[in-house]
């Protein structure tokens, strides 16, 4: 057998080689983001992370896991400072945990709705406290991710009109102060418990009620082991789009507008949807056999208010930051 090589096809051989060799490499340069969030996949803000994913992958790989698969609830925020995590779907009350001023965003009745927490985070007053997060966190928030208001949906038949009708009842909350605090603040005994673990616990008596909003309530199904929901909207629901300053500043001014661009567009996605959804399921859950009811929110809303103002929580607030937000 005869071999005829010539220079050319030496040098042909020798650049193909080379482009074989730096393909997977060219291939790897690409970051790879891993995202958590307690959320199902079922979930709307699923379909919002995965928007996300699809309008960035000339760029980047987002790497998503749900339902706390990867981290659990809670911890997200950590894992992120410690370089385990690039992106997360954090509640403001873990970041409250560090910066005790953020506790003022998770009080109740602060937000009027999801247009109200938007014009927040856009204002000024919104651009101090995440400045406060990039600086004394580590991380870059690209917005809020709204989940619907939040209302109080009950296993017992007993009719909740003011807080003192809350008194004795067993109210599952997440773990954390601030959950916790937002608990007492409705009249009720806060009992942490686990997101994944709120159906089981309804069901079987460890706990009387669960507070989330609608949607959650379905993709959940808490709706078949409660009989009420007292429409309270004693919090607009959200959590925070963050990625770490690491990752964040590691993009060029170009990645970084575009990066943002796109997160703007799955968040309003996933804020048209969960609003829409809100309101179909107050007929859906009715017609389940479910009693919804609209309680005295003014009586809910000054006892609120009165137990945050002369807790230890607002020691912490900016001054006047009540009346800026008020006035948004």
């Amino acid at each position: 057998m005869k071999f005829n090589l010539t220079r050319r096809s030496v040098i042909g051989a020798v650049m193909m080689a080379a482009t074989a060799l730096a393909s997977p490499v060219l291939a790897q340069e690409k970051p790879v983001l891993k995202f958590s969030a307690v959320f199902s996949e079922q979930d709307i803000r699923a379909q919002m992370t995965k928007m996300l994913a699809e309008d960035i992958k000339n760029d980047f790989t987002l790497d998503a896991y749900y339902g706390g698969n990867l981290f659990k609830q809670g911890t997200e925020l950590v894992a992120i400072q410690r370089g385990n995590l690039q992106m997360g779907n954090i509640a403001p009350q873990d970041i409250s945990k560090q910066i005790p001023a953020w506790s003022v965003l998770t009080s109740a009745y602060l937000f009027r709705d999801a247009a109200h927490l938007t014009a927040f985070f856009n204002s000024e007053v919104g651009a101090e406290f995440k400045k406060m997060a990039e600086d004394q966190l580590d991380i870059h928030i690209l917005g809020p991710t709204y989940f619907g208001a939040r209302q109080v949906g009950l296993k017992p038949k007993k009719k909740i009109t003011t807080p003192q009708d809350l008194s004795g009842i067993k109210l599952r909350m997440p773990g954390g102060d601030a959950w916790q605090f937002l608990g007492e603040a409705l009249g009720a005994n806060p009992v942490p418990v686990a997101y994944a673990e709120v159906y089981t616990a309804l069901q079987t008596g460890a706990i009387d009620a669960q507070d989330n909003p609608l949607p959650n309530v379905k993709n959940m199904k808490f709706y078949e082991v409660m009989s009420q929901i007292a429409l309270t909207s004693h919090l607009i629901g959200y959590d925070l789009l963050v990625i770490s300053n690491k990752t964040w500043n590691a993009m060029t001014p170009e990645q970084q507008k575009s990066f943002q661009a796109a997160a703007d567009k799955a968040m309003k996605f996933s804020e048209d949807k969960h609003l829409a959804q809100e309101k179909a399921l107050i007929e859906e859950f009715r017609a389940a056999g479910l009693e919804i009811y609209e309680p005295d929110l003014d009586a809910f809303r000054k006892f609120a208010q009165e137990k945050y103002l002369n807790s230890d929580l607002a020691k912490s607030w900016p001054q006047g930051i009540l009346e800026k937000v008020a006035a948004l």
